[in-house]
């Protein structure tokens, strides 16, 4: 039984997944890990934590499914993006790992955008500088650490330490350097531009491989420890959104993937690289060798539901909690959320950003504060698509949804009716895993390219069309849109007197 594994290290686990050659699961195993808050607003990790999870699910998801390590023709890697791994000329851990939510990095932001302008900065990588990225963390170590920066040799991403310790190459796939803020995006390589200017040497960057495309083979000491054979092949893989479009198969122009968790994320596929002039969008290559990508996040998607029962309604389920809304009015008979509760991403950078119900009135009632919130979310992640749509990608003609949202039937009518597109749910439901393993599938030959093996393996289960609401939340949505720029200045003094 021919198989492909999918190692996803995420933030608090590392799952090992097993796929048959057809596309089928035969077993998934994880073994959790936390990580550190050293100051406010900091978060660290020591890499050896993947490593040692790596270890841990890689063997018993082998012996669970029962299969012969011999029968794993290829391992697919991914997992959380823009950390950063320093390493010495000995291949150890400098200091642990400053991970993609790491707020330190203002400071240093602001510095790449006076070396390199912020119009030229979002023209050859795609993006704006954001405490996220990982540019901005190579800073912060030069400048506050420079006895630990003088000792790096390597530097990496999470996932590409897992890569190294499996294969002892160093390694990384396009999509997740594309995330580092140090890729020229059009040339799908490390900008020399970029890197020149923060004065980074360019033999600390590892080469970097299409996610498909073998980037060395299991070690003999890591085919001890997981067992894996020696010589199996691992590919590129994929960051985790890369990685779990292709588990979706948003591989194409017009398919859009739409992952309704505690955050929210638009991820649509593009034929060229398309790039927001603003930087309000990120721009990445994608897993997919000559396709790119744009992606939209809101920080408090399914965190606005969640917020809200826990704060209002805290001893009721959440299918109890929005049964109700679905006897409620489209627009909630006037009343607007906005979902800004940790400030946000897209369409606004701002961390000072506040949530806010507008509107309200005496005869609201519970119900229509949780309708009022699974609109103001479905607005939010619309400004994504209306973003995409300025800056030049193709019609969207379906939206496929995954996540602890997509659960909600009553939700994915409010979204399709607000995005006005067919929405889709799928049979895949293991996300970035499952994509790491149809890209290793996909360069063991199994598939000729990565869009047959999705078509040949991922299959709609479900569709919500457009209703009649859509008529009232074209009149709404303008009404949202215009709540975060009246109320910037009074979320900015709020701000002031909160700290």
């Amino acid at each position: 039984m021919t198989c492909f594994l999918g190692i996803d290290a995420s933030t608090t686990a590392t799952k090992a997944l097993l796929m048959r050659a057809d596309g089928q699961v035969v077993g998934v195993a994880s073994s959790g890990y936390n990580y550190e808050i050293p100051q406010p607003m900091w978060t660290e990790q020591h890499p050896d934590l993947w490593w040692q999870a790596t270890a841990v699910s890689i063997p018993q998801v082998l012996a669970e499914a029962q299969v012969d390590p011999a029968d794993v023709k290829g391992v697919g890697l991914t997992g959380q993006m823009h950390g950063l791994v320093l390493l010495d000329r000995d291949g150890e851990v400098l200091r642990p790992a400053i991970l993609w939510n790491d707020q330190r990095t203002a400071a240093e932001c602001d510095e790449i955008r006076e070396r390199l302008g912020k119009e030229q900065l979002i023209q050859i990588t795609g993006n704006d500088a954001l405490t996220g990225f990982t540019a901005p963390k190579i800073l912060w170590v030069k400048n506050n650490e420079p006895e630990v920066f003088a000792q790096a040799r390597q530097i990496l991403l999470p996932k590409d330490y897992v890569r190294f310790k499996l294969t002892g190459e160093y390694a990384t796939d396009k999509a997740g350097g594309s995330g580092t803020l140090l890729f020229d995006v059009r040339r799908r390589d490390w900008s020399r531009t970029v890197v020149d200017a923060l004065e980074i040497d360019p033999a600390l960057l590892p080469p970097t491989f299409e996610g498909p495309t073998v980037t060395g083979h299991i070690s003999p000491r890591a085919a001890e420890v997981t067992g894996l054979r020696t010589g199996t092949p691992v590919v590129g893989g994929g960051g985790d959104q890369a990685a779990g479009a292709v588990g979706t198969g948003a591989v194409t122009e017009g398919i859009v993937s739409l992952s309704l968790g505690t955050s929210g994320v638009v991820f649509a596929s593009a034929n060229q690289p398309i790039i927001e002039p603003q930087g309000r969008l990120h721009a990445f290559c994608h897993a997919v060798p000559g396709l790119w990508h744009l992606m939209g996040v809101m920080l408090s998607a399914g965190g606005s539901l969640r917020w809200y029962r826990d704060a209002l309604a805290p001893d009721i389920e959440f299918d109890f909690l929005v049964e109700p809304a679905a006897s409620m009015p489209a627009g909630s008979d006037g009343l607007l959320y906005l979902p800004y509760l940790s400030g946000e991403r897209t369409p606004y950078a701002d961390p000072q950003a506040r949530g806010a119900f507008v509107g309200l009135t005496v005869r609201h009632t519970q119900a229509h504060l949780t309708r009022a919130v699974l609109e103001g979310v479905a607005f939010g992640l619309r400004d994504s698509f209306e973003l995409m749509k300025g800056a030049g990608l193709a019609d969207i003609t379906q939206v496929r949804i995954t996540g602890g949202g997509a659960r909600s039937p009553m939700w994915r009518q409010i979204l399709s009716d607000v995005f006005q597109v067919d929405l889709v749910t799928v049979n895949t439901t293991e996300g970035a895993a499952y994509g790491a393993a149809l890209l290793a599938a996909t360069g063991a030959g199994v598939f000729p390219d990565v869009a047959s093996a999705c078509e040949a393996v991922i299959q709609t289960t479900g569709s919500t069309t457009p209703g009649q609401a859509s008529a009232v939340y074209e009149q709404m949505y303008p009404l949202y849109r215009g709540l975060y720029p009246a109320l910037r200045p009074s979320f900015d003094a709020v701000a002031r007197i909160a700290t």
